[in-house]
């Protein structure tokens, strides 16, 4: 591909840094400035390649509802492909064919094969699963009377969560965790542990679903078997199917439990308001969703013809990420997007997607946050930071905005 400037009027000396710990820590200027400047964005990336990045709600919205943008890889340009970013399709190629990297009926073939997983009757019982491990969880902070919200709560109870869904034993879970952790964080300056930790759950999961084969239990790796057996699923969609909801189904989650706790710690008055009605804490999670979106940019998307978005010609084979943050932090739907008013304002926004697409787990994290922070603030109502807000840190990812770490005193 012959790498092409965008048209904007802009000077290039003024475009905000996109990457390193101040955007993490606060990305809003940068998202200001380019709604403002630049709503298509050409965003150079690792790799020696770029992506367009749109950052305006009615863009998002309509780029995530345009028959014209693909999800699956396989339109993108060969250039893009050969740099290598994410997960490259020739590389244990059995893991790409999910429900992400698909369209049109196949998308809705793949999807329809986890709807049980993430039924009423399976919610049902990971809320009731969810209150006994953060009690579980919680006992040991409460014991000490501090701890990090992230690494000692939101994150066992969210790796936990997933993997008992999926159908991962608990006493696999040490090994789990290193490697899905490089693999969430997206890393692509480090391809080399990127791909080693993508070999690593592989041969996890194919232990599992060994396993799952002579011994079928109440997950989702059992019902997906099932649908094999009926000839509605290969080997393959199987394995991608389990790779995608351990990936993606654990980093939500954390992120939005994580991110509450913040938000409800630093505004008290929501905090006692959420502890004493359980819709007012719905409605704080709804804005919190909105202002600190888990989901900061959707997966790719792919031009499949040359057409005009937000003021700029895009060919076919361009890569394009939707900031889901930057719109829902578009003063244009929100005005003043970064205070905080649950329930003061419509519930617009876009943190799970919109369209097809839409997150198929959207319900499981939100019950999952609701379930958790029940329990987080009935136990420990007066909990404090250890240090000042401004010194946390945020997750250097592109696609996951979540805390590093949240250490607290009870």
């Amino acid at each position: 591909m012959v790498a092409r400037m965008p048209d904007a009027a802009y000077d290039a000396a003024a475009v905000p840094v996109m990457f390193g710990p101040d955007f993490d820590r606060n990305p809003s200027p940068a998202y200001e400035w380019l709604r403002s400047n630049a709503p298509a964005f050409r965003l150079p990336l690792p790799g020696d390649t770029w992506t367009w990045l749109l950052t305006r709600h009615a863009d998002v919205v309509s780029a995530m509802a345009d028959p014209r943008l693909s999800k699956c890889p396989s339109v993108a340009a060969e250039h893009w492909r050969k740099a290598n970013l994410g997960l490259p399709a020739d590389h244990r190629p059995t893991l790409i064919g999910h429900m992400n990297n698909v369209e049109g009926e196949e998308h809705a073939r793949l999807r329809k094969a986890c709807a049980g997983a993430f039924g009423p009757r399976r919610l049902q019982h990971m809320r009731d699963r969810t209150h006994r491990l953060a009690n579980e969880l919680l006992d040991p902070i409460l014991d000490r009377g501090e701890g990090d919200l992230v690494e000692d709560f939101a994150y066992p109870l969210g790796i936990r969560s997933i993997c008992e869904l999926i159908g991962i034993p608990e006493g696999l879970l040490d090994e789990v965790r290193p490697p899905a952790l490089v693999v969430a964080a997206g890393d692509v300056t480090d391809m080399a542990s990127m791909l080693k930790a993508t070999d690593d759950l592989d041969a996890l999961l194919a232990d599992v679903v060994a396993r799952k084969r002579a011994e079928p239990g109440a997950d989702l790796i059992s019902d997906l078997l099932t649908q094999e057996a009926a000839g509605k699923l290969t080997d393959d969609e199987v394995a991608a199917t389990a790779f995608l909801s351990l990936i993606a189904g654990h980093e939500t989650t954390i992120s939005l439990i994580a991110s509450t706790a913040l938000t409800l710690i630093t505004h008290p008055e929501e905090a006692a308001r959420a502890r004493a009605d359980g819709a007012h804490l719905t409605l704080v999670i709804e804005e919190v969703l909105r202002r600190d979106t888990p989901l900061q940019n959707t997966s790719w998307r792919f031009v499949t013809e040359p057409m005009e978005l937000a003021g700029q010609r895009m060919e076919a084979g361009d890569p394009i990420l939707l900031s889901l943050l930057a719109a829902n932090r578009d003063p244009e739907v929100h005005p003043e997007p970064l205070a905080f008013r649950p329930g003061e304002r419509p519930v617009r926004h876009v943190a799970f997607g919109v369209g097809p697409h839409i997150c198929i787990g959207a319900a499981l994290a939100r019950m999952q946050a609701s379930a958790a922070l029940e329990t987080l603030f009935d136990r420990a109502p007066s909990m404090t930071l250890t240090v000042p807000e401004d010194r946390l840190v945020w997750w250097p990812s592109a696609i996951t905005r979540g805390l590093h770490n949240l250490p607290v005193k009870l």
